[in-house]
């Protein structure tokens, strides 16, 4: 199983900006957005998103972005056999 990491883009007062890797089989941690987001991926991949409401498959493509609204709490696991990279903006 790989690794996670994620990497500052940018930065201002009213967006953040992120990429993120997800290796096979890694996960993200649970974790809660605080603000409205749209997620780019860079590349596709199957992923299993858990939350309180349960597990749910989720196919990512590239360049299909979609959008989330505050207060989500999640964690998200690539399931596919390839890393997956996506980007995260924030509005802050």
């Amino acid at each position: 199983m790989g690794g996670y990491s994620y990497e500052l883009l940018d930065e201002s007062g009213d967006h953040r900006v992120t990429r993120h890797r997800l290796e096979p089989g890694a996960a993200t941690g649970w974790h809660r957005h605080d603000h409205p987001y749209v997620v780019v991926p860079i590349t596709a991949g199957s992923v299993t998103i858990s939350s309180a409401d349960g597990e749910t498959q989720f196919e990512m493509g590239p360049s299909e972005p979609y959008s989330r609204p505050e207060g989500i709490e999640h964690s998200i696991r690539n399931t596919s056999p390839r890393t997956i990279v996506f980007v995260e903006v924030e509005y802050l």
